[in-house]
Parts: structure tokens; C-alpha cells; sequence
């Protein structure tokens, strides 16, 4: 009866499965809005489809709650940012002291300064979290494409964000962060100079410099939010990967309360985590040459910049020509919007995938040296451990995810005679 059912209507096993599942979501859901009618008002409609009645795997684990972290991370920078800007000064000679005034005088300002100094680091510790994750889970793979490129937009403007605010302070490394950086832009062949002296807005890093980094600063975060948005969207497009790598949808269940508790959770602990550092360690993750002011007379001995910049930094030094250096730096961040189209396997999840498992963890091993090579002192053997590693972070995105994915290929096509 299967068999005829199969040839009568000329469709295979994963067609039936796709139709089930999707009648399955769809009774599911309709059921549930009738129940609370929800549906009778557009905007609570469209809150019950997108985070009560969502419909999500059943097996995902906690590592899907770095996404919501993430969000929870951006909406306590906008507030604490909002509220220091209240008091601070976006000049050379008083944002030093604007900062200091923060911290002494106005009525716990000190919490809102180091939640939003330490709120930074907690930001790029559950960004690269879930970026790992990704990557482990397969989340750049067919169909979510799209989703994993406007993550890596994402991670970009983060990564501005931060760079800008690490310049207001005023500290020593804040301004010489800030003239080592800028001045990469003059690697550029035609126009560098005139593009520095622009960002400038003179011929040195000077008062100019430090209002349009503020401006830029207070600006990015309303366009990382904007993005999320469309990152969020386009992640409700195809729902979340599940942890089996399937897509069936057979065993979906409603966001609510399910993984609204477990991201409760999750939330619960990020924020003792976050505590332990705002309130008993506040400046364990800042460098104290930043506690000075800043003297364009007198450079720092050893210029290092925050922990999350520190492995695109070592990617950087492991080049000895500048204009390569800087390439090799951004082609850091943005050769991983290949992944999505250069692995042509089948298998989502690492899990299964024994070979790609080792070179993963290799990637983790080669992340955690750079971020160590990066904050080192310019001599060996940093300088090779340096380029080593920055050849392999490389060789991983270009060379063994499309590699691994045609032998995989092969391996589950094979056909024993």
C-alpha cells in the first residue's frame, strides 16, 4: 500500500516527511491560536508567531542560548552607553577627567561605568561563543546562508563599536590604540593619506578625532539593533538548526515556555558570571596604562589592545608588510562569509563528522594561541608561533572546510560492491 501510495503520487521519502511536518507546525499552531486568539490583533499576532507559538526543535541545548545572550548583551550596552553619555565629555582636555568625575562623583556611576567597560568583554565572550557554536552546528549551511553572512556583518560592527568606545576614555592606550589603528588606513594605495587626515580631521589624532569617534560610537549600536532585526528575520525564515541536523520539523515545540525558561536561565547565570567581574574584578580585563592620561609625548612600552582584538591583532604583526598585514587582518574576520559556499557536504552537525571534528578543535587550540601571541612581545618564538598560526586560521576557512566537505561527499555517497 506505502509502495503504490509512492509511485501513484511521485514523491520521495523526504518530500512526505517535509508535507507532514509542515502540516504537523501548522495544525499545531492554528490550534493554538484559536485557543487564545491571539491572532485577532496584528501585533500580538505577530508576537505569539515569533516568540510564544515559534516553533523550535526540541533537542536544542543550552549553546543556543548564547543568540538571546547576545541580545540581552546589546540592549544592557545601549542603556549603560546611554546613561554615561549623559555625563561625559567628548573633548581632549576634559573626557579623561569627565570619566574620572563618573566614577567619584555621580551617584553610582561607578556600576554604570564598569557595566558598560566589562559589559564589552561579556558581549565578545558570548559573540565569539556563538559564533563557535555556528560553526560546530553547521549554521552556515544550506538553507541559512544569508543568516550566517548578516552575522558576520554583524560581528564587524560590533568589533567598530568596541574600537571606537575603547577611544574615549582618553587613557594612553586609548589614544595611541587609536593613532596605530587609523593610521593603517594610509596602506590604502591612492587617497590613504587624505582618508586618515579626514578621519583625523587634521594631521594628528587630536579633539576632532575623538568627536567623531564619539559620534560613530553612539551611532553604531542603533544600526547593530537595526541588523539584528534583519538577522532575527532571517533566522524565523528557516527556524533554528537542531542539534541532530535535521529540519524536519516533526519535533518542533513552542518557543514559549520551553526555551523561554531555559534562556531565562541561561540569562540568570550570565548575569552572576557578569557580576563576579563588574563587582569583585572591574578592571581584570582593562589595561591599566589606560588608568593614565593620555601624552602623545611618551608612548607606551609594550601597545596591546583588548583581549577580543588581541587574535586578529597577532594575524596583523605575523606579517611583516603593512598593507599585507592590514589585508590579512579584515580577510580575518570577512573569509568567513566563504564557509556557506564553499562546503558542499551533506552532514550539518561536527558530531558526525569525525574528520572536520578534529580540525575544528585544532581551530579552537589555533584561536586561544593567537589571542596569547597577540598580547606577547614582538620576538621569537612569538613571531613564528605568530605565522603559524595565522596559516592555518587561514588554510581553514579556504582549504579544509571545502576539502573535508567533497571527501565527506564521497564517503557517504560510496557504494560497496
Amino acid at each position: 500500500m506505502v509502495t503504490n501510495f509512492l509511485n501513484k503520487n511521485d514523491l520521495g521519502l523526504n518530500e512526505i516527511v517535509k508535507q507532514t511536518a509542515l502540516a504537523t507546525r501548522t495544525r499545531a499552531r492554528n490550534v493554538s491560536l484559536n485557543k487564545f486568539r491571539w491572532n485577532k490583533n496584528y501585533l500580538l499576532g505577530f508576537v505569539d508567531c515569533h516568540l510564544v507559538h515559534y516553533p523550535t526543535p526540541i533537542g536544542l541545548t543550552y549553546a543556543w542560548s548564547f543568540g538571546s545572550l547576545a541580545g540581552m548583551c546589546l540592549v544592557i550596552q545601549i542603556l549603560s552607553g546611554i546613561l554615561l553619555s549623559t555625563h561625559y565629555t567628548a573633548n581632549i582636555d576634559l573626557a579623561f577627567s569627565s570619566v574620572e568625575y563618573i566614577m567619584r562623583d555621580v551617584p553610582n556611576g561607578w556600576f554604570i561605568r564598569y557595566v558598560h567597560a566589562n559589559g564589552a568583554s561579556m558581549f565578545f565572550i558570548i559573540v565569539y561563543s556563538h559564533i563557535f557554536r555556528g560553526l560546530y552546528y553547521g549554521s552556515y549551511m544550506k538553507p541559512r546562508q544569508l543568516l550566517w553572512c548578516s552575522g558576520v556583518i554583524l560581528f564587524l560592527l560590533i568589533m567598530g563599536t568596541a574600537f571606537t568606545g575603547y577611544v574615549l576614555p582618553w587613557g594612553q592606550m586609548s589614544f595611541w590604540g587609536a593613532t596605530v589603528i587609523t593610521n593603517m588606513v594610509t596602506a590604502i594605495p591612492f587617497g590613504g593619506q587624505t582618508i586618515v587626515e579626514w578621519l583625523w580631521g587634521g594631521f594628528t589624532v587630536n579633539a576632532p578625532t575623538l568627536r567623531r569617534f564619539y559620534s560613530v560610537h553612539f551611532l553604531l549600536p542603533f544600526l547593530i539593533a537595526g541588523l539584528t532585526i534583519i538577522h532575527l528575520a532571517l533566522l524565523h525564515k528557516d527556524g533554528s538548526t537542531s542539534p541532530i541536523g535535521s529540519d524536519t520539523g516533526v519535533d518542533d515545540v513552542p518557543f514559549y515556555p520551553y526555551y523561554f525558561a531555559k534562556d531565562l536561565f541561561a540569562f540568570t547565570c550570565f548575569v552572576l558570571f557578569f557580576g563576579v567581574f563588574v563587582f569583585f574584578f572591574p578592571n581584570l580585563l582593562n589595561h591599566p596604562d589606560n588608568c593614565i592620561p593620555a601624552d602623545p609625548m611618551e608612548t607606551p612600552k609594550h601597545l596591546v589592545p583588548e583581549w577580543y582584538f588581541l587574535p586578529f591583532y597577532a594575524i596583523l604583526r605575523s606579517i611583516p608588510h603593512k598593507a599585507a598585514g592590514i589585508v590579512a587582518m579584515v580577510g580575518a574576520i570577512l573569509v568567513m562569509l566563504l564557509i556557506p559556499f564553499t562546503y558542499t557536504g551533506y552532514i550539518r552537525n561536527t558530531t558526525y563528522r569525525p574528520l572536520f571534528k578534529v580540525f575544528y578543535w585544532l581551530l579552537i587550540a589555533d584561536f586561544i594561541t593567537l589571542m596569547v601571541v597577540g598580547q606577547a612581545p614582538i620576538t621569537d618564538p612569538f613571531i613564528a608561533l605568530g605565522q603559524i598560526a595565522s596559516v592555518y586560521y587561514f588554510s581553514f576557512f579556504i582549504i579544509l572546510v571545502p576539502l573535508i566537505g567533497v571527501i565527506e561527499t564521497k564517503l557517504v555517497n560510496y557504494k560497496v560492491n
